[in-house]
Formats: C-alpha cells, sequence, structure tokens
C-alpha cells in the first residue's frame, strides 16, 4: 500500500507540476513600463517590433492593458513609477520590464539583463551653482542632494570626497538655489533645466538608457515566450 501511495503521489505532483507548466504557456506575458518619458519611446520601440501597445499611452487612467496575440499567450502591460520597475519584476509581479540603467545600478537587484534598448538616453551628473563653484582641493565637508544616494556614495568614495548625501525625491535643482547642499547628482538630458537654473555640470557619472529586464524564474517557466519577446525587440534596436 505504501509504494502505491508513494507512486501515486509522484504521478499527482507530475501532473501538477504539468499542469503548471501548460499554465504558464498560456498565460499572458506581464511586462513593467515605467511612466514618464521612456514610456513613448518604449511605445515605439515595440511598434518597430511589430507590436502595437500604443493603448498605454492613452487618456485613461487605468494601469493595466492586456494585449492579445503575443506569441499566442498576450501581454499584460503594468504602468507603474521608474523607480519601482525592478521591485515589481524581482519579486515576480511581472515577467519583464524596462528599467534605466541608472535605477538599477542605484538599487542593484537581482535581474537579468538580455538588453540594453537604447532608448531613455541621458546621463547622471554632478552639477553646481555657477556663481558658487565648488574647490574641490579645499576638502571641505560637503552637502550632496540626490535621488540616487547609493550612487553618490560610491563617487564620492571612489574621489575621495567627504560630503553628507541629502536624499530627495523631486526638483533636485533647488537643493543649491536654498543653501539645502554644495552639489546636486541628477539625470541630465539637454541641460536645459541646469541652465536655467544657473547650475552647470561638473562630471559625468555614467550614461544611461534604459534596459529590458527579467524575473529569472520567469525567464526558466516561460522561456520560449521571452525568448521570442527578446529576439523581437533586439531587432527593432537602433
Amino acid at each position: 500500500m505504501s509504494a502505491r501511495r508513494t507512486r501515486s503521489s509522484s504521478s499527482e505532483a507530475a501532473a501538477s507540476a504539468a499542469a503548471g507548466e501548460r499554465d504558464a504557456a498560456v498565460a499572458p506575458l506581464r511586462l513593467a513600463l515605467p511612466k514618464g518619458r521612456v514610456l513613448g519611446e518604449a511605445i515605439e520601440l515595440f511598434a518597430r517590433a511589430g507590436l502595437d501597445i500604443a493603448a498605454v499611452a492613452g487618456r485613461s487612467r487605468r494601469l493595466v492593458h492586456d494585449f492579445a496575440g503575443h506569441g499566442g499567450a498576450g501581454l499584460r502591460i503594468y504602468v507603474v513609477r521608474d523607480s519601482d520597475v525592478p521591485t515589481y519584476v524581482e519579486y515576480g509581479a511581472a515577467d519583464l520590464g524596462i528599467a534605466g540603467a541608472d535605477v538599477l545600478e542605484e538599487q542593484g537587484r537581482d535581474l537579468y539583463q538580455p538588453l540594453d534598448l537604447g532608448i531613455g538616453r541621458c546621463r547622471l551628473s554632478v552639477a553646481e551653482p555657477e556663481a558658487h563653484p565648488v574647490d574641490d582641493r579645499s576638502r571641505l565637508h560637503l552637502r550632496v542632494a540626490t535621488k540616487f544616494p547609493n550612487l553618490t556614495r560610491r563617487y564620492l568614495e571612489s574621489r575621495g570626497i567627504v560630503a553628507d548625501v541629502i536624499a530627495l525625491h523631486g526638483s533636485i535643482e533647488l537643493g543649491p538655489l536654498t543653501g539645502l547642499c554644495d552639489r546636486i547628482v541628477d539625470l541630465v538630458s539637454t541641460g536645459e533645466t541646469l541652465r536655467q537654473n544657473h547650475l552647470r555640470e561638473v562630471e559625468t557619472l555614467m550614461e544611461v538608457s534604459a534596459h529590458l529586464v527579467v524575473n529569472r524564474a520567469s525567464l526558466k517557466l516561460r522561456r520560449v515566450a521571452i525568448d521570442g519577446l527578446v529576439a523581437r525587440l533586439r531587432g527593432a534596436v537602433r
């Protein structure tokens, strides 16, 4: 009886695993996309790959969008804050996502990164007031404001600069103008915002673009569908 029960349990487990694989095969791929400028560029990239997801940029406040026909399984898109994309993907709420190299380096998530999409290009830079430049040779104790405290601390340590890192979440350029800090570390695209606020770039920490990231468990369970999507996007990257 014991042997029969063991064989029966093994068969049930195998059947359950097979059913799980079939369910995964037909379930939509879940993709987390960031709000903002990168979303528009992602829509254009997907269009070049033959996938029309323009509806995600409509006037609706919907955060979940379903699209039929991707690899026979469909595509479910979540529109989230850019800094939240790696979290959704790492914890398996999304199979894939699009996140900037700045966010990925700042957070250090355990994600597979198969493709640099070449969109959302900008740079992470140090900037300071034009009228009050910092003399690095003076070895003053500085204050640096940023949305990227981990990257900023690593940069400062590499330069041997002693500074307090102040974490802000918006309008970083206001920091030096109010006396909150001596310098900022922030993303720069055209540099126009810096110029309008009388700030100048001092140094570039890293060049930034958006990457496709994949949950490691999803990569095993949904390999065919994910590889298919990666191949289509790779062919559309400029």
